[in-house]
């Protein structure tokens, strides 16, 4: 199946502006969509897919860096690429702080500008990656027992099982039970996968 358009969601209350950018963002074979207001664009179904945000600083109602705090409020981690005609060193730095992955002053060069949106589509893309993965090694590990999930913390702190027997207060062979039902669940075959997995999920050592 071929991997769906990545899509550019461009706020500006200047028409000629939103006219102009869709039409190069699209003869560049990305999908596009205007809003002429930070409330419009809350008012669209959240986007799950790949893309990213071109968003006007100085709007009226709802400004960009405003928009810009409200979805990060709401854990809307599209990346966003501000542009404005009236932009200033604090402002950009600002917004950069909060996440923004660029800060074009008007008018701009269309070069420069798709430069930006392939910068952001490409951190968009990765993270996405990054987070299926993640989301994939928890629900493996949401198939491990509360002992498995304790065996499991001991033996990538490096621990033999010996010592985990000791310090569980079980036996040795059932350590090694625990351990052989724990890779199983998690689909790995070596003790490197085994701490790179819990690494990624978040699982400190005991």
């Amino acid at each position: 199946m071929a991997e769906e358009k990545p899509t550019v969601f461009i706020i500006d209350d200047d028409p000629s502006i939103r006219k102009s950018l869709l039409r190069l963002l699209r003869s560049f074979g990305f999908e596009a969509e205007t809003f002429d207001s930070a409330e419009e664009y809350l008012e669209r179904e959240r986007y799950q897919g790949t893309g990213c945000i071109v968003l006007d600083v100085r709007m009226p109602g709802i400004d960009g860096l405003a928009l810009q705090n409200e979805l990060n409020k709401a854990d809307y981690t599209m990346p966003v690429i501000f542009v404005t005609a009236h932009g200033n060193i604090p402002m950009s730095v600002e917004a950069m702080k909060k996440g923004a992955v660029d800060f074009l002053p008007k008018p701009f060069d269309d070069n420069e500008f798709l430069q930006a949106v392939n910068r952001a589509v490409e951190t968009d893309r990765t993270a996405k990656i990054r987070f299926a993965g993640t989301r994939e090694i928890l629900r493996r590990i949401q198939r491990l027992t509360p002992r498995e999930q304790e065996v499991l913390r001991y033996v990538v702190s490096g621990m033999p099982n010996k010592q985990i027997a000791f310090r569980l207060g079980i036996a040795e062979k059932t350590v090694k039970a625990h351990r052989g039902r724990i890779m199983k669940k998690l689909e790995i075959d070596s003790l490197p996968e085994l701490t790179r997995l819990a690494e990624k999920a978040g699982i400190q050592p005991l």
